[in-house]
């Protein structure tokens, strides 16, 4: 169970890498006021309606418009930059903090490996002594 959470869990965060440090662009095709076709990654589909270059802009009804979302460009982060105190209280929080998931120490049973020998009669039985 616990190799299952840290697996997951750290499926969780690379995927949360990924998905911050990716960029990408969206771009629409609207004709009108009227939104013809959105693609991810692509070029947008027209809708076959663009202006020549002897029609002027004001007759052309199409308009393209492109959304560019950037992602995260730096993933380091510096210890040093934090002051003194700042060090010392993130140094002293993970040591206690990973102080907390240690289990506690097993005593050893000396006689483990130890197979009792076979009775092969019922002392109790055989003397006819029993407890009441």
């Amino acid at each position: 169970m616990k190799t299952f959470f840290q697996n997951s869990g750290s499926l969780l965060m690379a995927l949360l890498v990924l998905f911050s440090t990716m960029s990408f662009t969206v771009d629409k095709h609207f004709c009108g006021e009227v939104l013809v076709d959105q693609a991810v990654f692509s070029e947008a589909k027209t809708c076959g309606m663009h202006s020549d270059a002897a029609t002027t802009a004001e007759d052309d009804c199409c308009d393209e418009e492109k959304v560019f979302v950037e992602g995260q460009k730096e993933l380091k982060i510096s210890f040093d930059d934090l002051d003194l105190e700042h060090q010392v209280f993130i140094a002293s929080f993970t040591l206690s903090y990973a102080a907390v998931f240690e289990g506690a120490a097993q005593a050893e049973v000396p006689f483990f490996h130890y197979t009792p020998p076979l009775l092969v009669y019922d002392i109790h039985l055989l003397d006819e002594t029993f407890l009441i």
